[in-house]
């Protein structure tokens, strides 16, 4: 089994904060595949069913982001997993706003939630980061995660997430790399393993030359220029 863990704050007071793009991503993988209808267990509200030929729990712990690891915990323990079982998906202001990341272990970059789930799973999990920006001064920072995404973010944050519900499979059988390809060209980007294309050098051609076409100047017809010409490149009578 892979645990899926989404990662927000409980209530209609944060649902629309970008500290809440945890949330809204396992929403949109519920709302996609044939998962069985939210119920609560484990200090959250968690749903079954099955990506890639594998069967998922997806999780959203209710004990607030601060404590989440406490539900995810639970839930690992109940299931016996692994570190490696579970995939937790958050926000990174660290990256720009609609980049993502994929990675096993790492520092918790701040993040209460991941510092939190570092502390009672271990940290050797994936973790999926959903870059929203950052306001560009720390002051701000509690403020701007804990605002709503405004009316032009949804330009960016409706197709990742729809990329991100439309290929969970990737997620779940482990194919990383494509899984950020999709993400990427959803969001208008450049696929993440394609290097950039070299443009072709076109071939170098004096000006003669491409004046000359099959290898022969064009020649005035009349004139002292004409006549010139004739005696520089032209055949010699006779």
């Amino acid at each position: 089994m892979l645990l899926i863990a989404g990662l927000g704050n409980p209530g209609a007071k944060y649902q629309g904060n970008r500290h809440n793009i945890g949330f809204m991503a396992a929403d949109a993988i519920h709302r996609r595949h044939s998962f069985a209808p939210w119920s609560k267990k484990f200090r959250s509200v968690i749903a079954e069913g099955e990506l890639g030929g594998q069967k998922v729990l997806l999780i959203k712990p209710q004990t607030f982001m601060n404590l989440s690891g406490e539900a995810v915990g639970e839930a690992m323990r109940f299931y016996k997993l692994q570190p490696s079982d579970l995939a937790v998906i958050y926000d990174e202001l660290d990256l720009p706003a609609g980049k993502a990341r994929i990675k096993v272990g790492g520092g918790n970059g701040g993040h209460n939630g991941i510092r939190s789930i570092d502390a009672h799973c271990d940290k050797n999990y994936r973790r999926l980061r959903l870059g929203i920006g950052h306001p560009g001064v720390k002051e701000l920072v509690h403020n701007y995660v804990l605002g709503d995404f405004a009316k032009a973010d949804r330009s960016w944050l409706d197709p990742l997430l729809d990329a991100l519900a439309d290929n969970a499979d990737m997620l779940a059988r482990g194919e990383d790399s494509q899984l950020m390809n999709k993400l990427a060209l959803a969001v208008g980007g450049k696929p993440e393993a394609e290097a950039p294309k070299q443009p072709k050098k076109p071939t170098a051609q004096s000006h003669i030359h491409q004046a000359r076409g099959h290898g022969q100047p064009r020649l005035p017809e009349t004139g002292p220029m004409a006549e010139m010409l004739k005696r520089m490149f032209g055949k010699k009578d006779g």
